[in-house]
């Protein structure tokens, strides 16, 4: 799998300040090494313009037994069952490799390594699995809920400073019934964002025709490598054509 890079960078200065103005140049962080980042058709969403729809609304109601929960990297509870988690939804999401197991622990274990500071945890309780029907709710209090009593269901790791919120690498158990548990994963995360007074939430790279899904947002802005649009037909012709 190919990813479409114009330029890359490696940071001295990681100040959420210069972190901050490099995400407002296109640029944004990845896994090849620490500081790098790569300036890329990058995609997000002013909250100040962000409102739910209908649609937003319908996923939510779909997703409402599950519990988000914000923890720091590097993750003290990493377990191996959670790398291959992840492993296994960039396997087949994406390609054989994509995402090892062993590049996830690092991403969430080696601070001299990760560009990443939170990872959001996602869980439903034992009631909503046995019914296989997920609903979504938003908790960052860790005690309010009992985390023996519910099982997590999919991950997101994060970059996270005062001004903005960078949905990274999202992935979640593939074989858990509920299909609208990846948008609302997204979804609860915008809200986060909204109700933290963030500017921007990042939500990666519009690349190819299979990108259209981040498109349903309100208050959606793309870099062009230039500069900052808000014309999303122009962006799906572009998409469209890959």
């Amino acid at each position: 799998m190919s990813y479409l890079n114009w330029k890359q960078i490696t940071l001295n200065d990681f100040s959420a300040k210069n972190i901050t103005e490099k995400y407002n140049e296109g640029y944004y962080f990845g896994r090849i090494g620490k500081g790098i980042m790569t300036q890329t058709r990058l995609l997000r969403i002013d909250l100040e313009q962000f409102e739910l729809s209908s649609e937003n609304r319908r996923i939510l109601r779909k997703t409402e037994d599950i519990v988000m929960k914000i923890k720091d990297i590097p993750y003290t509870d990493y377990h191996w069952s959670l790398g291959k988690m992840g492993k296994d939804f960039y396997d087949k999401k994406f390609g054989i490799g994509t995402f090892s197991a062993n590049k996830m622990k690092e991403v969430l274990s080696n601070t001299n390594k990760t560009n990443f500071n939170r990872l959001f945890v996602y869980r439903i309780t034992e009631d909503g699995l046995a019914a296989e029907f997920c609903h979504c709710h938003i908790d960052t209090d860790p005690d309010a809920i009992e985390e023996t009593k519910s099982l997590p269901v999919g991950y997101t790791i994060c970059y996270e400073n005062e001004n903005i919120l960078h949905y990274s690498y999202p992935f979640y158990n593939l074989e858990f019934p509920n299909k609208n548990i990846g948008m609302g994963m997204m979804i609860r995360a915008i809200e986060y964002a909204k109700k933290q007074g963030k500017h921007y939430m990042y939500v990666g790279s519009v690349q190819r025709p299979t990108d259209h899904y981040k498109l349903q947002f309100a208050g959606l802005e793309w870099f062009d490598g230039a500069q900052w649009q808000t014309n999303l037909d122009v962006l799906k012709e572009i998409v469209s054509t890959v």
